[in-house]
This record gives C-alpha cells, structure tokens and sequence, in this order.
C-alpha cells in the first residue's frame, strides 16, 4: 500500500528542477549591503554580550569575594 502511495522519482526530481529554477537571486548591490549589515549586527552583537559577561563576571567575583 506505501508503494502505491509514492511518486516516481523521475517526478520527484523534475519537479525539484522546476522549484530551483523559481528561484530569485539578488542582485549584486543587494548582497553587499545585506552582508554588509549581517557582519555589523555581529560585530555590535558580540560585543554587547562580551560587555555584558565582563561585568556579570565581575559581579559574581565581587559577590564570591564577600566575607559573610
């Protein structure tokens, strides 16, 4: 019964064929810019998170450190 159920795969492949050439590629001047903004937003990202490690750090050192 599963047998029946599936396609060939001829059809599965002509049809993979017809979905990629649906595809739409920017253009160049797109891609930089989006590259361009995806390194940034990284770079700001990284150090947001390094900034905020830093002192979460140091305020689990400061608490450690506390003589109670």
């Amino acid at each position: 019964m599963a047998e029946k159920d599936k396609a060939p795969k001829s059809s599965f492949w002509k049809n993979v064929k017809s979905e990629f050439l649906k595809i739409t590629w920017p253009d160049r001047e797109a891609m930089v810019k989006q590259t361009t903004m995806v390194v940034f937003i990284s770079l700001v990202l990284g150090i947001v998170i390094a900034v905020l490690d830093f002192f979460l750090q140091m305020g689990v050192d400061f608490i450690t450190t506390l003589n109670i």
